[in-house]
C-alpha cells in the first residue's frame, strides 16, 4: 500500500508516494503560482498526484490516501484550510476539492510545521521516539508537537505556534503584533538583522568581505562565517542568536519533556557550530538539568521531504 503526501507552498507544490516504509517512491514538484484562484491551485495539486502515480506505474487501487501539509491555520476534522499568508485560501474546502482531480477517497490536511514533525517522528530524527518537538529556524521561528506519536494542535488547530511566545518582555516588534517573540530573535530573518545591526558599529568586521561591503547581500550564514574566521564581531553575534535560541528551546523542554527536540531550516546547515554551544546553555538552564536522561537535541534529517513525509503519515 502507499500514500500520496503534499506539501504546499507559497512558491511551490511537492508531492510524493510515499510506501509502508515511509521512505519516498517517487516525487515531484511544480509552481504554485500563488496569484491564481484556489481551485487552479488545487486541480495542479491533484494533476501533479496523477503524474507521480503514473510514472511509479501505481495505480489508484494501491493509494490508501492522501495527506496535506499546509501553511497556515487549518481544520482537519472539516478539512478546512482557514488560513494561509500569502495564497487564497480562506475557510476553503481543500481536501473535497482535492479529491475532485486526485482519485483517492480519503484526504488528511495538517499544517505544514506539525507535518513536518511527524515526518521527523516516523522516518527522520526522532524515529522510535513516543513524544518529539520539531523546530524550522527559517523566515519566521515554525514548529511542530508530537505527543505519543500523534500531532497536537490545540482544541482549536491552532497549537504549535512555538514562534510566538515571548522570550524578551517589551522586545522587538513581531509580525504577529506583539513584541519580543522567539521568532523575532530566532529566525534566519532575527539573524540577519542582528548581523546588519552588528555591522553598523563594527566597520572593520570581516562581515563587511563576506558580504561585499553590501549590507543587502547579508545573509543568516555571514556571522556563522565570519566567526569561524575568528572574527570577534562575527562571534559576538553568533553568541547573542544561540542564546536567544537556546531561551525558546529551554522552555518548550520544559513544558513538553519530548524524548528528542530536532531543529529544521536554513539555520541548521550550521550543524555543530549552532549544537554545541545551545546545548551547553540548555543543559546548563533546563529544569531537568541534574536529570541523568534527558532530551536528545539534534538536527532534522529530512530537510525538504520532511513535510511530504509527514503529510504521508496523516491517516496512520
Amino acid at each position: 500500500m502507499y500514500y500520496l503526501g503534499l506539501d504546499l507552498g507559497g512558491t511551490n507544490i511537492a508531492a510524493g508516494i510515499v510506501n509502508e516504509r515511509f521512505e519516498i517512491v517517487k516525487k515531484g514538484s511544480t509552481p504554485t503560482l500563488a496569484y491564481r484562484d484556489a481551485e487552479e491551485i488545487v486541480r495542479d495539486m491533484g494533476a501533479l498526484c496523477c503524474r507521480l502515480m503514473e510514472e511509479a506505474g501505481i495505480t489508484a487501487g494501491e493509494i490508501a490516501y492522501a495527506g496535506v501539509a499546509v501553511p497556515g491555520s487549518v481544520d482537519p476534522q472539516k478539512g478546512l484550510l482557514v488560513y494561509a499568508n500569502n495564497l487564497p485560501f480562506q475557510q476553503y474546502p481543500i481536501c473535497e476539492v482535492l479529491r475532485r482531480y486526485c482519485p483517492v477517497e480519503r484526504v488528511y490536511l495538517e499544517n505544514d510545521g506539525s507535518a513536518a514533525a511527524l515526518g521527523e517522528a516516523v522516518a527522520g530524527a526522532a524515529k522510535g521516539a513516543r513524544s518529539s518537538l520539531m523546530i524550522t529556524l527559517g523566515t519566521g521561528v515554525g514548529g511542530g508537537i508530537i505527543l505519543n506519536g500523534k500531532v497536537y494542535s490545540g482544541f482549536n488547530y491552532a497549537g504549535g505556534e512555538v514562534g510566538h511566545m515571548v522570550i524578551e518582555q517589551g522586545g522587538v516588534p513581531c509580525t504577529c503584533g506583539r513584541r519580543g517573540c522567539w521568532e523575532a530573535y530566532s529566525s534566519a530573518t532575527a539573524l540577519k538583522r542582528m548581523t546588519g545591526e552588528k555591522m553598523a558599529s563594527c566597520s572593520d568586521s570581516l562581515m563587511w568581505t563576506l558580504c561585499d561591503g553590501d549590507p543587502e547581500k547579508v545573509s543568516a550564514r555571514t556571522a556563522f562565517d565570519a566567526a569561524k574566521k575568528g572574527d570577534r564581531a562575527g562571534a559576538e553575534v553568533v553568541d547573542t542568536y544561540i542564546k536567544y535560541l537556546a531561551c525558546g528551546v529551554t522552555n518548550m523542554i520544559n513544558i513538553f519533556q519530548p524524548d528528542v527536540l530536532s531543529i529544521g531550516g536554513g539555520v541548521s546547515n550550521e550543524g555543530d557550530a549552532l549544537l554545541m554551544p545551545l546545548r551547553a546553555i540548555v543543559d546548563r538552564d533546563q529544569y531537568t538539568r541534574d536529570e541523568a536522561i534527558k532530551t536528545k537535541i539534534c538536527i532534522a534529517e529530512l530537510k525538504s521531504d520532511a513535510g511530504i513525509i509527514g503529510a504521508a503519515a496523516l491517516g496512520i
